[in-house]
């Protein structure tokens, strides 16, 4: 039977879960996740935890958070004061933002506290520095692809 290698394009059904337990996404009652190994479009962890499994085969990996979203960076946290968003805009704990930087460039965040003077703002992602456990289920494996 064959084996998931780089350049496979594979099917599979996971969970993903925090280190407290808590389930963070699944592909439960939901498409399979399909993706290239090698074209980097999952983790790197969650790549390399597929590569030797077969079709029907299941694990699970711990994957540490320098193989999946990287570090989390102090500086990406910013406070801001209230008056410095459009009036009708009120943020609160959990939204997202799109922010235009100086140069054009589009940076998301989260927002993480907010009260009546200001509104912190986090881009880094919401996984991050984070080590993440998946349940992993290998269902099919296509052609290879060239990479």
């Amino acid at each position: 039977m064959p084996e998931a290698k780089p350049g496979d394009t594979v099917k599979v059904d996971y969970t993903g879960r925090l280190n407290d337990g808590r389930v963070f996404d699944s592909t439960l009652g939901r498409e399979p996740l399909q993706f290239t190994i090698g074209s980097h479009e999952v983790i790197p962890g969650f790549e390399e935890a597929v590569i030797g499994m077969q079709p029907g085969d299941t694990k699970t990996v711990t994957i540490p958070w320098d193989q999946a979203y990287g570090p989390h960076y102090d500086e990406a946290v910013m406070v801001v004061d209230r008056s410095e968003f459009p009036e009708g805009l009120n943020p609160e704990v959990g939204d997202h933002l799109e922010l235009t930087d100086p140069e054009g460039d589009v940076l998301l965040v989260t927002v993480t506290d907010a009260n009546a003077e200001t509104v912190t703002l986090d881009a880094n992602h919401p996984l991050a520095g984070q080590d993440l456990t998946f349940d992993i289920k290998l269902d099919e494996i296509s052609d290879s692809k060239i990479l």
